[in-house]
């Protein structure tokens, strides 16, 4: 976001809540496609051992010290009549996984193609999912691609051509998962595993469901529970109109 803001950047792959904080800032961001059409987020906990919310109190839960897994977490609580304080928490550094692996808690926060990736490849098990859309959480894209606003204006034919390259790209990924990730981990070997990138892929592309024109469209009834969600509990202190925050306008319709 610091790249995106300051234009040392002209786009950048986010999450709906650095846009959100962002414009809090009054940088001048803003989300032009999703990725992705819903929130994957939940709590996830060791494979044989499902949990409901109410099985919560009391627990130990790795998270993330971010204010939009607290606040998410938090709403989850609420759907039991449960608080934060009948939790305890540990934050991770850079990854819950580890935490649950190792015995240190008894579920963590995460999605699905990350957290729930990591049980599979680093675990060996496939944990056990609750949901956080299923407990008052709204369903938004957590993921999102930004442009910088001077830039955009300013070059709205070549943002427009990136998004259409990039639709593209996820199809054709999506179709042909096995080519995609070779291509990737080419690239990336020093920095991914194989094994993880290559389940995370097959854990992403469910996630776009149907391809279609309406892939990467932002659907404003989706920031309009987000934004309302964010003043209930207070995550952020000033709520804008959801235009504020999107546009479609350089996806093709």
């Amino acid at each position: 976001m610091k790249f995106l803001g300051t234009g040392r950047a002209q786009v950048a792959f986010t999450t709906v809540m650095d846009v959100i904080f962002a414009r809090e800032q009054q940088a001048p961001v803003t989300a032009i496609a999703r990725y992705g059409r819903g929130n994957n987020w939940g709590i996830l906990s060791p494979e044989g051992s499902p949990l409901t919310v109410a099985d919560l109190k009391g627990k130990t839960i790795g998270i993330y010290n971010d204010a939009w897994t607290k606040a998410q977490l938090t709403m989850m609580l609420a759907d039991a009549s449960l608080t934060l304080d009948d939790v305890s928490t540990v934050a991770a550094s850079d990854d819950t996984v580890p935490l649950l692996l190792q015995k240190k808690v008894d579920a963590i926060t995460g999605i699905t193609n990350a957290e729930g990736t990591g049980m599979a490849t680093t675990g060996g098990q496939r944990a056990e999912f609750l949901a956080a859309t299923k407990h008052g959480v709204p369903n938004s894209p957590i993921f999102m691609l930004a442009g910088n606003d001077d830039w955009l204006k300013a070059n709205p034919d070549v943002a427009k051509a990136f998004l259409r390259a990039t639709q593209k790209s996820i199809e054709y990924a999506a179709a042909h998962q096995d080519e995609a990730v070779a291509a990737f981990f080419e690239l990336y070997s020093k920095a991914y595993d194989e094994k993880f990138i290559t389940q995370q892929w097959k854990d992403t592309v469910p996630l776009f469901g149907e391809m279609g024109p309406d892939l990467m469209v932002h659907n404003n009834a989706d920031w309009v529970a987000l934004l309302d969600a964010l003043k209930k509990f207070k995550v952020v202190s000033d709520v804008l109109e959801p235009s504020a925050y999107y546009t479609n306008q350089y996806l093709a319709q």
